[in-house]
């Protein structure tokens, strides 16, 4: 079943006339076509993509699974969205409240006779389809790991005493972006010392000085599907408190790692790795989420935090992320991204996960 029949499946079960997706990461999602614009039209019984000169060729031959139209100037949109509803009897068309502004829900309630829906219909429905993903889904992640993965053996042969933060940035980015990524997952972090105390801290133009961790947390982008990793890395020798912090961390992780399976809650999840940290003297130190679902955006559905009441199914993918930060020291941060199964799951991040000293 495609995306967009899947997508149909939800609305006649929701007794749906229609549903209009018009964001960007939505309509890429059910069409497999990039585009700054265009319009996808679900019905129950059918499904067309409105979009207009500039992308017209590409559509008509990449997009399979819906008719195409050439879309008209000026505000012949409008029409176009409106001659469809009548063809199918559709008075009511769900749209995206949880994307849609205020403005363009204004313009199209004015443009249009049909109602809107903005409730959570449609977007819950895209997003429990979006959670679960294909086996060709998940290959393009994994592809996308892969890069971020060779990436990260590049590094190690880059980083040194003397190189800034945002060196390592770039050159990380650069790699990736030369060696297969269609984009970055999202900006690369890359700290050093003790600005790895900030989880999301922006590279400065701070030197890595011996004896220091240096956090890298980046992905790649394959065919629109992102992946995600975080390793803390030393240059030279760290401290016996540096060592037990990253062990702790480590063994956070490997425990949760060992618990994911289908039928647990995110906040189950989270709290295996929260609680071992919190044993260890260090819950206060550990302040975000311990994971997020990936797929064709960085963060999504499944949360695996304290209030994360999903619970997890076969096919979901999330990232199990533990860290301890402490201010004016250092941080550290293990991060991989699994698929889940029904007796555990599958890791799709090979890079090693013990200390590496540079």
């Amino acid at each position: 079943m495609t995306a967009i029949e899947k997508l149909q499946s939800e609305l006649r079960e929701a007794g749906a006339q229609a549903a209009l997706v018009a964001s960007d990461v939505n309509r890429r999602y059910f069409t497999g076509m990039k585009s700054s614009a265009g319009t996808l039209l679900v019905f129950p019984d059918a499904a067309y993509l409105i979009i207009d000169f500039r992308y017209i060729e590409k559509a008509r031959a990449v997009v399979k699974d819906c008719e195409v139209i050439l879309q008209g100037g000026g505000g012949e949109l409008y029409r176009q969205i409106q001659q469809l509803c009548d063809k199918h009897g559709a008075e009511v068309i769900a749209v995206e409240a949880d994307r849609m502004t205020l403005a363009e829900a204004d313009k199209l309630s004015e443009e249009l006779d049909c109602t809107l829906d903005m409730s959570d219909m449609l977007c819950n429905a895209v997003g429990q389809i979006r959670m679960i993903k294909t086996p060709e889904q998940t290959e393009k992640m994994i592809a996308a790991q892969r890069i971020a993965e060779q990436g990260l053996t590049h590094m190690y042969e880059f980083i040194k005493p003397g190189v800034t933060e945002k060196e390592i940035q770039l050159e990380l980015d650069f790699y990736m972006l030369s060696h297969g990524a269609e984009a970055l997952s999202f900006d690369t972090i890359a700290l050093s010392g003790e600005n790895t105390s900030m989880p999301h801290g922006v590279p400065s133009e701070k030197k890595v000085r011996e004896g220091e961790f240096v956090l890298m947390d980046f992905g790649a982008v394959v065919d629109g599907y992102h992946s995600d990793m975080t390793r803390t890395v030393c240059v030279g020798e760290p401290t016996d408190k540096m060592r037990e912090v990253y062990n702790i961390v480590l063994e956070a992780q490997s425990r949760a790692l060992s618990a994911v399976k289908a039928g647990m809650t995110g906040s189950e999840l989270d709290a295996v790795a929260r609680d071992y940290i919190a044993a260890n003297g260090y819950g206060e130190a550990f302040g975000h989420s311990l994971g997020h679902g990936v797929g064709v955006e960085i963060h999504e559905e499944p949360y695996a935090s304290p209030s994360g009441d999903t619970t997890l199914r076969d096919g979901m993918i999330v990232t199990v992320e533990p860290g301890i930060y402490l201010p004016g020291e250092f941080g550290v941060r293990i991060e991989d991204f699994v698929v889940v199964r029904e007796k555990g799951c599958n890791n799709m991040t090979l890079a090693d996960r013990s200390l590496v000293i540079l």
